[in-house]
């Protein structure tokens, strides 16, 4: 009986979290004449595919779906790359300065990234970069590598010194001991900060929409947008259907990812 109103929290909670996705979907198969209907239903009564083929025929998917995802991979990709190295040596070599950079990292996130916006905008201008994806690139590593740093970090520091002295002992050098013992441990920071920089950069808008001017080169929340028109609800149907084939990439990395970020737990977990 005490875990009755636990799990009645937990339910509520992931209906809340469902419901927006149901009704996406839902509304992606209705037609015009019952998405104006005031009495809505869960179920369409007449189901149409005609929503999906608007949204292919009227804007390129495909494409903006290609370089979202080059996007949202190399960004992902570049962030543990640079954060990783950074995130040990502020975990392993504890100084004033570290301890600043640490607290930097932490101070940066309090001020809204909107007022970065001009200063990356003049940066990548001066660099010739403006409505090129590796522009759009250099920006999203910017702001998804602080949290990433400040993650890694904390996993840096849960892996115990004392593995890389025994190792040391054995005769395995600085690098050895950091790849053949530290990294294994690190595999489920590493995924997750994989998983969020990804859906970071999958869903971006705000700098997207700054630094992309050329409509060939624009990404999927970008190309989203130009569904919505003075039609009113007619454009609903179509930018539903998008909507519903943009979340399918991030629901599929997100599946992969898991069964990556479980095993490596509980390889951590042995290995510990």
């Amino acid at each position: 009986m005490k875990q009755i109103p636990k799990y009645a929290a937990l339910l509520a909670y992931m209906i809340f979290l469902v419901f927006p996705l149901v009704w996406l979907v839902s509304t992606a198969f209705k037609t015009p004449q019952e998405m104006a209907n005031l009495n809505p239903s869960w179920i369409p009564r007449e189901p149409t595919l005609s929503n999906f083929e608007a949204a292919f025929t009227e804007q390129d998917l495909v494409g903006a779906g290609v370089r979202s995802l080059i996007v949202a991979l190399c960004s992902a990709v570049l962030t543990v790359v640079v954060a990783l190295p950074a995130a040990y040596a502020i975990a392993r070599h504890r100084s004033l300065v570290s301890k600043i950079a640490v607290g930097w990292v932490l101070v940066s996130q309090v001020f809204p990234f909107i007022l970065i916006i001009i200063p990356l905008f003049m940066v990548l201008r001066n660099l010739d970069l403006v409505s090129t994806l590796p522009g759009l690139i250099i920006v999203h590593v910017t702001f998804t590598l602080p949290f990433a740093l400040w993650m890694l970090q904390g996993y840096v520091r849960a892996v115990p010194p004392e593995l890389e002295e025994a190792a040391s002992v054995d005769g395995a050098g600085r690098v050895r001991s950091i790849v053949s013992v530290v990294a294994p441990l690190l595999a489920p920071g590493v995924v997750a900060t994989l998983l969020f920089s990804f859906i970071s950069s999958w869903n971006e808008f705000l700098f997207a929409l700054v630094v992309l001017k050329d409509p060939d080169v624009m990404t999927l929340p970008l190309t989203l947008v130009r569904f919505t028109g003075p039609e009113g609800v007619s454009r609903l149907g179509p930018l539903a259907a998008a909507s519903v084939v943009a979340t399918i990439p991030s629901l599929i990395f997100f599946a992969i990812i898991q069964r990556r970020l479980r095993s490596g737990l509980m390889a951590g977990a042995v290995k510990g």
